[in-house]
């Protein structure tokens, strides 16, 4: 009798999505309910096994129902002779595309079928699929890095079941003691409890450096002290949900102190990036307009992002709508970490300008250049724990997956420590005292990023410039050119150089004569010549 099955077409874009969906995760006990699922491939769990891995698989509530087909026999009972086309397997990444060439060769329909699988069960193992309810336990001989499938190649054929899953290796001399985390990922609560120590260790020296200095400390020096706390608790929340999980299988109420804390820091340290782009506390004791749209910009889509995570670390890999939520949560976090970039902007800018007429251009320089180092590590950070922390789980052996944790945990911790050396509380804010031989290199450097930015204006322009020349504006440093017929005349006072300003429009004194005791001309410009 013909074996009723899908066609390649119908199984075609499910197993690619599967196959794509293939990631690394920290697997633990899982529930997964299925009720009139057709589907014809369900992933279900993923586990990295080792030479004494096993599976434990409980099934109850088990029904199987074909859904009437006018065009076919309407009856409700599937046959027993196809149910050797439902059941479970083990596969693994490399050998999925295999059996995707094979069913595009039609050598095999249905991946139960193929012998690059391992497979579990088969329902007509499960008394020709009378059975409700059915429990196994299997050791895995081969070890590697497995995704547990259901799979299903009888069309209409509807399966409600409840799936009890377990995927463990055996530890110790013995062999006795279960752990319930992927090879590769077994000693994360070490991990995460060394560096929640280090974290606690760089909260005494904070403590103390507030303390000693408490003279010059600022409000934004007490939230860095928050955003440590938050993150050693998050640390050492996160070291006991991997515990339980690796002792029992699930984390027995952690879980949620660790997205608590993790929702807490990630608010926190975006905010924290935000308020130190401003210049908040330590430059201003206020916020903008614009910044505060960033920070409700920023907060908000924490929340969202936070949301995902738990959808995503609760419901499995492949949980429902888990997919949407990945989409979601790496929109979301792109977004924020781009948004948190416009406040160090916009504070360079301010610093540069400041640096032109406050005549403390060593100060503005020394803050000009920390912001500017700032925005680097910032996107340093970002393009590190987004990028690279991913790419080096993708493509390290599974049994190394540790080493993703550990890069992006140092990552995270060197950008904690040069955010806290370099914004310290420091004696005689802003910084250092200045003599007058490091305000005029200050001066000099200044004027050559001007020089430079304007040179490359009139290039962009297509005209030539002639700018004024350096040392004479270094001897005469408040003497510019001026688009307007008002310019600083003799002895520091404004007068209308109407006649010269119409002779020459971007108007330079060369009187060494005279001076200006301060600067109020708006464009300062060079001499351009045609």
């Amino acid at each position: 009798m013909a074996i009723p099955t899908h066609s390649y077409a119908s199984l075609t874009l499910p197993l690619l999505t599967f196959a794509l969906l293939l990631a690394f995760s920290v697997a633990e006990v899982r529930f997964t309910k299925i009720r009139s699922d057709s589907r014809p491939i369900i992933p279900l769990d993923e586990f990295g096994f080792t030479h004494s891995g096993r599976l434990d698989l409980n099934l109850t509530l088990l029904s199987l129902r074909l859904q009437n087909d006018p065009q076919n026999n309407p009856n409700p009972n599937p046959n027993p002779n196809d149910l050797s086309l439902v059941g479970f397997f083990l596969s693994t990444r490399a050998a999925w595309f295999h059996v995707l060439d094979q069913l595009a060769q039609n050598d095999i329909v249905c991946p139960l079928q193929s012998d690059l699988i391992v497979r579990v069960v088969s329902f007509d193992q499960l008394n020709n699929g009378a059975k409700t309810h059915s429990s196994l336990s299997r050791p895995i001989s081969h070890p590697s890095f497995y995704t547990l499938v259901f799979a299903n190649c009888i069309p209409n054929l509807q399966v409600s079941m409840d799936v009890h899953s377990a995927m463990y290796n055996l530890d110790g001399k013995t062999l006795t003691t279960r752990d319930y985390l992927s090879a590769g990922k077994s000693n994360l609560p070490t991990i995460y409890f060394v560096f929640a120590l280090i974290y606690i260790a760089l909260i005494l020296i904070w403590v103390y450096i507030i303390y000693s200095k408490r003279m010059t400390v600022y409000r934004i020096h007490v939230f860095m002290l928050a955003v440590l706390l938050l993150k050693a608790l998050n640390l050492l929340c996160e070291a006991e949900d991997k515990s339980f999980i690796k002792r029992t299988g699930t984390a027995h109420g952690w879980d949620v102190l660790f997205y608590l804390f993790s929702f807490l820091k990630g608010i926190t340290l975006f905010t924290l990036i935000v308020l130190i782009g401003t210049g908040w506390s330590f430059l201003k004791p206020y916020l903008q307009n614009k910044e505060k749209k960033v920070l409700m910009i920023v907060i908000p889509l924490q929340v969202v992002a936070n949301v995902a995570q738990v959808v995503i670390d609760e419901t499995g890999p492949y949980g429902q709508d888990s997919y949407t939520w990945k989409q979601v949560f790496l929109l979301v976090d792109v977004v924020c970490c781009c948004a948190v970039l416009f406040p160090i902007v916009w504070s360079i800018k301010n610093l540069r300008e400041a640096a032109r007429t406050d005549g403390k251009a060593a100060v503005n320089l020394m803050k000009l250049t920390l912001f500017r180092h700032y925005y680097v590590v910032v996107i340093c950070y970002i393009y590190f724990t987004r990028v690279v922390v991913y790419a080096l789980e993708t493509i390290t052996n599974y049994r190394y997956q540790w080493t993703s944790v550990v890069a992006g945990e140092l990552g995270t911790l060197a950008f904690y420590f040069f955010t806290g050396y370099n914004f310290r509380p420091k004696l005689h804010n802003p910084y250092f005292v200045i003599d007058d031989e490091e305000e005029e290199a200050a001066v000099e450097m200044l004027k050559r990023e001007e020089d430079e930015l304007e040179s490359l204006k009139c290039r962009q322009r297509g005209i030539t410039c002639n700018p004024v020349p350096f040392r004479k504006r270094i001897a005469e440093p408040k003497l510019y050119c001026s688009d307007g017929p008002v310019v600083c005349g003799p002895k520091g006072r404004d007068q209308n150089q109407g006649r010269l300003a119409k002779q020459h429009q971007n108007f330079v004194y060369s009187n060494p004569n005279q001076s200006c005791s301060s600067v109020h001309i708006s464009g300062l410009k060079p001499r351009i010549n045609p």
